[in-house]
């Protein structure tokens, strides 16, 4: 009797003949299904992509404005400080967690920044080395986050959700629940000064990304990350040892946070209680958007990239069509449920939980 083909048929062994003959000898339906396979796989990686350009062209059918120089640096600016949030968590959904600290994160950085600074609350004036130690800072919380989730054992959901809340009380409590500005002009002009056109800001974003694809694509922390994200009980076996990439990677985050949170200060001239406000959602819908998969081990920051460009992009031709900012975020959320329906092969998943 003729056996059925597993739903699980690695399209590698598809050029195996003891494979075929294995499953029945059905050469002729297993070439087609061989050459479905990977289409179907390469059309849901390269569907981002397909949707950003499709906006951008209706958006400058609709307006043609959307497409002048100003506006589009308008909208590089503005996408400046999501993408370095979103490369941050880009490597922690890879692992198959999710972090929920950016915004303590965010106010951590930009605290200590600027009461470390040139400021209008206290005498200090440490220059570039405010700066420093404000990435440190969110660093140090994302290494934080990391021993919390693998020393008790606890949801990355909780140990991040917690450690959001301490970060923001910690910022609140230094800053004396008041907004304190800014006044060294060197980091200021991280957002005031132009190169080419572009704030310095968009500059500094774009070498984030860099920085995050040679991380994920040519460290071994990358590779360990990907590796834990895709099967974390064959990547221990492989000689990986998950604790210790987690910790890194969620490290590896917070760094990626501070800077976010030094251009999130340098670009509003102050920090203040609620400058990480609605951060978290920003950065959750680019990756989503990008079709890095929740499940973690595919996807990566080339995807974050094609998404922050998308959600910035939409946000940005709303407002050029006079859509009101609440059918904005009823457009966010209609978009984040089907990048998720789109990014998952749900062929795979027996249980949806």
């Amino acid at each position: 009797m003729t056996e059925r083909v597993p739903a699980t048929l690695n399209t590698d062994q598809l050029d195996s003949a003891p494979a075929v003959e294995r499953l029945g000898g059905l050469p002729s339906q297993l070439a087609a299904l061989r050459r479905w396979l990977p289409d179907k796989a390469r059309g849901r990686s390269l569907a981002p992509l397909f949707v950003l350009i499709g906006l951008c062209a209706l958006i400058a059918l609709a307006n043609p404005a959307f497409l002048e120089l100003r506006n589009l640096v308008r909208i590089a600016n503005s996408a400046a400080v999501p993408l370095t949030l979103a490369m941050g968590l880009t490597f922690i959904i890879l692992l198959g967690s999710i972090d929920l600290s950016i915004e303590g994160a965010v106010s951590v950085a930009a605290m200590v920044l600027v009461l470390l600074a040139a400021n209008d609350s206290n005498g200090n004036d440490l220059g570039w080395i405010a700066m420093a130690a404000a990435i440190a800072a969110s660093t140090a919380m994302g290494a934080a986050s990391g021993i919390v989730q693998t020393g008790l054992r606890i949801p990355s959901f909780m140990a991040t959700l917690g450690m959001w809340f301490i970060g923001l009380g910690f910022s609140v409590y230094m800053l004396g629940g008041s907004a304190v500005r800014l006044m060294d002009p060197a980091l200021r002009a991280l957002a005031l000064t132009r190169v080419l056109d572009l704030p310095l800001g968009v500059w500094i974003a774009a070498g984030s990304f860099l920085v995050a694809l040679v991380v994920q694509n040519h460290t071994l922390l990358g590779r360990h990350i990907v590796a834990v994200g895709g099967g974390e009980d064959i990547a221990e076996l492989s000689g990986i040892e998950p604790s210790r990439v987690r910790i890194a990677a969620f490290a590896l985050a917070g760094f990626f946070y501070g800077i976010a949170g030094v251009l999130a200060a340098a670009q509003l001239g102050q920090s203040n209680a609620v400058i990480g406000d609605g951060r978290l959602f920003a950065a959750v819908t680019a990756v989503v958007v990008g079709g890095t998969a929740l499940t973690g081990g595919e996807g990566g920051v080339v995807n974050t990239l094609i998404g922050v460009l998308i959600v910035t992009v939409l946000s940005n031709g709303m407002i050029l069509l006079g859509i009101s900012p609440y059918v904005q975020q009823t457009a966010q959320g209609l978009m984040i449920i089907a990048a998720v329906a789109l990014s998952l092969d749900r062929t795979r998943l027996s249980i949806v939980k």
